[in-house]
């Protein structure tokens, strides 16, 4: 019952927080921290029974498992392995901290009970896509969080929201709608959806061109969640406009939702499939360099930070592929990949929270209006300055080990195959590492550091004492201080998730102990430190920043306005292309109007008379020539066998009573004529009527087809 409270309390918990908040906001406030709370405690109690179920057995396969038969057929099935534990505990997590903070950020805003029931209902969404243990549970559980997540991105209800809304709802919709068919597919040609037997399914089929097709269905409806390229167009448009509370959850977990599905399908179907993994792999770097060149560029704090979420979700696909291409060697690629989902998690939520912790005293994300904002504010600044180190990559901080792990695996692939694409991989890798360093400094410099161009502003910065209040400063603060623990102890933390979590992508060592700090692996984060210095100081310093009238430096947007994916390709393509391409054969019909308007009452009555006339016609020929009557060698005089059996029968009670009670008026009748006579004439009878009938039937179905083609298209 434990999986069942998980999934759907915080469902029952919305109509409970909007029943409290009749009341006043204070209350429903305070019940949604309750239910967050509660949610959290049950994911912990879940953790702990199953590390001590895992260590006692040594398979943290053992676990819980819940199905609830009769909802469309396939029923709703949830399961738990070390992944999925881990995972919703992190979610359990980041909602409840979240949740703490919403009380102070949405202090003055309006429709607070739309937001808090919509809020509780996509955690229950969230939950049942991690813990769904078939494709079909976790379609269900991911379009239900889809469509209701949609609201925190529409919540300001202002031009900029609602249309960053319209963008993230269609996204959500046609990724859904592709995802579905390769569900179809899927099913069709494996006969299962459960997420632990798709490996064995799929290795016994030959043919793979089916399963492709249906894993770059599931892939493109994963990868539009996750935000990977060229699906990302949402990231950098609803991050901006939703509240903080949602962005964080949206970039922190939201999108993991997407890496997790896209994982179900890479680590089951194409387990160590090398095709695979180099797509995969592909678009990992695609998306991996697009997001943080987008970031360095972008000059608003949760525009940038979202931008870096797309380039992070790129990291993590570049472990996936790594673990399709390395095959029974991936154990490097396993725990990166893991481990960097659990950082950005981790990171992102930190990162956000402290966006939004800006954001509810200045109101504004525009860097050059909140430069200077966190100069004199320490504890801000060290909660920030966390979460910044750990993403950049820095040695000691969780993102350090992650992407350690990662960028080894494409080295020791690289060594196995020396392939050229490889090499140019790893070299983007580290670039977008570099970059990664570079944009954070940017913003860490121009918030905590830089002093705002604004004299009057940078004094009412300065002189702002109370900037949080106790909730929102333990639910920042907490969450950086587990980040921090989480970065320091890889040895006992971190390794322990991974092994705990790898069972679910088919690794069942752990290879050889990585050395973080050696001088080999510290290699690769310096060389990324060193591109982020160069770009931040050569780049961003001189060419994304230059002087206004006044002769002070401002950041500039120099991203080019035309190259925005969704309005040079999406929109047009949807609304104009595609159009288009559908009226063609409407206008091609309207311009035979005139011919067509003439010759269908000709053309069809001439078929109406053939029909007529040429059924009869071809009923007579076949009867006379290959069904022509010929009689048979035992043929009947008359009547069947079963009428000559049934007359026989009836002829001899006749002569029974002619001898006993009718000697003086005896029947004469010979039932087998009587009988062959009667069979004979409903015959005839069924033969005419149904003729008559199919054939009026069939006609008056051409006539009224014809009539209504003719009707509605002239």
């Amino acid at each position: 019952m434990i999986l069942n409270f998980i999934v759907f309390f915080p469902f029952v918990g919305a109509l409970l927080s909007w029943i409290a908040g009749r009341k006043d906001e204070k209350t429903r406030a305070y019940a949604t921290d309750l239910i967050v709370g509660l949610e959290f405690l049950c994911t912990l109690i879940l953790l702990c029974s199953a590390a001590m179920m895992a260590s006692e057995t040594g398979n943290p396969e053992i676990g819980y498992s819940s199905y609830i038969a009769g909802i469309c057929g396939f029923g709703l099935h949830f399961t738990t392995d070390g992944f999925r534990v881990l995972y919703v505990t992190i979610g359990g997590l980041m909602w409840m901290m979240t949740g703490i903070l919403c009380r102070e950020y949405f202090l003055h805003h309006k429709n607070l009970a739309r937001f808090y029931v919509f809020f509780l209902l996509t955690e229950g969404a969230t939950m049942g896509v991690f813990l769904a243990a078939d494709l079909y549970t976790m379609f269900i559980f991911f379009e239900i969080m889809s469509f209701i997540s949609y609201v925190w991105v529409a919540q300001e209800e202002n031009a900029p929201s609602l249309r960053a809304a319209e963008t993230y709802l269609s996204v959500a919709v046609i990724g859904g709608l592709v995802m579905l068919m390769g569900i179809f597919l899927l099913y069709d040609r494996l006969g299962t959806l459960t997420i632990s037997e798709l490996h064995a399914a799929a290795a016994g089929v030959e043919d793979r061109t089916v399963l492709y097709i249906a894993g770059g269905c599931l892939f493109f409806g994963f990868g539009a969640k996750a935000g990977a390229f060229p699906l990302h167009i949402w990231l950098p448009k609803a991050h901006p406009v939703a509240p903080a509370p949602a962005s964080a959850l949206l970039s922190g977990i939201l999108t993991k939702t997407g890496i997790f599905g896209i994982l179900a399908a890479s680590c089951n179907i194409f387990l160590h499939d090398a095709a695979w993994g180099r797509a995969v792999l592909l678009i990992g770097v695609l998306t991996m360099f697009g997001g943080a060149m987008l970031a360095v560029f972008s000059i608003d704090l949760k525009r940038t930070l979202a931008c870096s979420s797309m380039s992070q979700i790129g990291f993590i696909l570049v472990g996936v592929g790594m673990q399709c291409l390395l095959g029974e060697e991936n154990a490097l690629a396993v725990r990166g990949t893991f481990l960097h989902m659990v950082n950005h998690s981790l990171i992102k939520l930190v990162l956000f929270m402290a966006a939004g912790a800006i954001y509810m005293k200045t109101h504004a994300l525009d860097l050059n209006k909140i430069r200077g904002y966190g100069r004199k504010k320490p504890l801000l600044k060290v909660i920030f300055l966390i979460g910044a180190l750990a993403i950049g990559g820095i040695p000691m901080f969780s993102g350090y080990i992650s992407k350690t792990l990662l960028h080894e695996s494409i080295v020791e692939y690289y060594h196995l195959t020396h392939s050229g694409i490889i090499k140019l991989a790893e070299c983007i890798f580290l670039f977008s590492g570099g970059l990664t360093v570079a944009y954070m400094t940017k913003l860490f410099i121009a918030i905590f550091v830089e002093k705002n161009e604004d004299i009057e502003q940078q004094s009412r910065f300065d002189t702002m004492k109370s900037y949080m209040n106790i909730e929102s400063t333990f639910a920042l603060l907490g969450s950086a201080v587990i980040l921090l623990i989480w970065g320091l102890f890889p040895g006992r933390l971190m390794n322990r998730a991974a092994a705990f979590a790898q069972s679910f992508m088919h690794l069942e060592e752990a290879g050889e102990a990585v050395h973080y700090f050696s001088l080999t692996n510290l290699k690769g984060g310096l060389i990324s430190i060193a591109i982020g210095a160069l770009v931040y100081v050569f780049f961003i310093r001189k060419v994304l920043m230059s002087k206004n009238e006044e002769g002070t430096y401002v950041y500039v947007n120099r991203w080019p306005a035309w190259l925005d994916l969704e309005n040079l390709i999406y929109r047009p393509l949807l609304l104009n292309i595609l159009p288009t391409l559908c009226e063609l054969p409407y206008q091609a019909l309207l311009l035979l109007k005139p011919i067509v308007t003439k010759a269908v009452p000709v053309i069809v009555h001439v078929i109406c008379r053939t029909l007529d006339s040429g059924i009869d016609w071809a009923v007579v020929g076949l009867r006379k020539s290959v069904y022509k009557d010929s009689p048979l060698p035992q043929e009947l005089a008359e009547g069947t066998a079963f009428t000559k059996a049934l007359g026989t029968i009836m002829n001899f009670f006749r002569d029974l009573l002619n001898a006993t009670v009718r000697r003086s008026n005896p029947i004469s009748r010979n039932y087998v004529h009587t009988l062959a006579i009667r069979h004979e004439e409903f015959r005839e009878n069924n033969i005419i009527i149904a003729r008559t009938i199919s054939f009026g039937l069939f006609l008056a179905g051409v006539g009224f087809c014809l009539t209504m083609f003719y009707l509605l298209w002239w």
